[in-house]
């Protein structure tokens, strides 16, 4: 599955266009957190926390790669090594031997713009869809519980300006849903298992936003990425109007995710609440 319509402008640079993070600037390059490093825009599989090592060289450094999962190829500068994703070709940075950092002699320089980090050092597969049901806080804390679900992330989506902020957002003037990004382990998890717990933890026939909660950004929206999601939210979502549900959800394409500022992610589990405006209640 391609994830290309949620890159955010810097994530299309370096995948796409090849282009590299300033050094010290990624996320990851400091990690070291157990678990796998996906493809930002395809989602597979490329290395293990057990590969990654501090080199001091600025970006993510890795010392292997899951077998068959990532690519050499001759760079366009002539000299040095690309690396890309074997599965989308997306562009991950450069490989360099001979450096002696490691006892493999190996130094995968990855851009973190280029990779999702998740907490499963066995996952194989995974896959992704964005969702929204009001205020990101709740739908998260729901989401975050299901069974083979390994990052959830709240931000923003749907809107017409870049980098917004949540100050802009709840003035409505941006244009975005407050979102949660979910990715699960395929083999433990289902798209349409997900979208019901989407559907039992939020009253998806509120028009006008999601419990107090009063405003476009808390409108019910499910953001796919291909036309199977789209076949399964449908499948999912007739259900529902078979027992007479009128629905208020959104089905939409994808659109750019902006990642929301740190002290929104996780935000119950962290305060160690419960939300006050999602809760489950059974509809399959």
């Amino acid at each position: 599955m391609l994830k290309t319509a949620s890159l955010t402008p810097l994530q299309y640079e370096i995948l796409v266009k090849k282009a590299t993070e300033y050094p010290f600037t990624g996320i990851f390059t400091d990690n070291e957190s157990l678990g796998s490093y996906l493809c930002r825009q395809c989602g597979t599989v490329l290395f293990r926390s057990i590969h990654k090592f501090h080199s001091g060289c600025g970006w993510a450094s890795f010392d292997d790669a899951i077998s068959g999962k990532v690519r050499n190829v001759p760079d366009a500068d002539g000299r040095r090594t690309e690396i890309i994703c074997n599965n989308c070709e997306g562009h991950l940075g450069h490989v360099f031997q001979g450096e002696e950092l490691t006892d493999k002699n190996t130094r995968h320089c990855v851009n973190s713009a280029s990779l999702d980090f998740v907490n499963s050092i066995y996952i194989e597969d995974s896959e992704e869809v964005i969702l929204a049901a009001g205020c990101f806080w709740g739908v998260e804390y729901y989401l975050k519980k299901i069974p083979g679900v390994v990052l959830t992330e709240v931000g923003y989506c749907g809107g017409h300006v870049d980098n917004p902020i949540y100050d802009d957002v709840k003035k409505e003037s941006t244009g975005h849903l407050e979102v949660v990004r979910v990715i699960w382990d395929k083999n433990k998890q289902s798209l349409e298992q997900i979208l019901k717990v989407f559907f039992e933890t939020h009253d998806p026939e509120q028009i006008d936003g999601q419990g107090p909660d009063i405003g476009n950004q808390y409108l019910s929206a499910i953001f796919y990425y291909d036309a199977m999601q789209k076949a399964t939210a449908e499948k999912v979502m007739q259900l529902l109007i078979d027992k007479g549900y009128k629905l208020a959800t959104e089905l939409r394409k994808m659109e750019k995710f902006w990642i929301g500022e740190l002290y929104h992610q996780d935000y119950y589990n962290r305060k160690g609440t419960l939300p006050y405006c999602h809760g489950y209640q059974e509809r399959f």
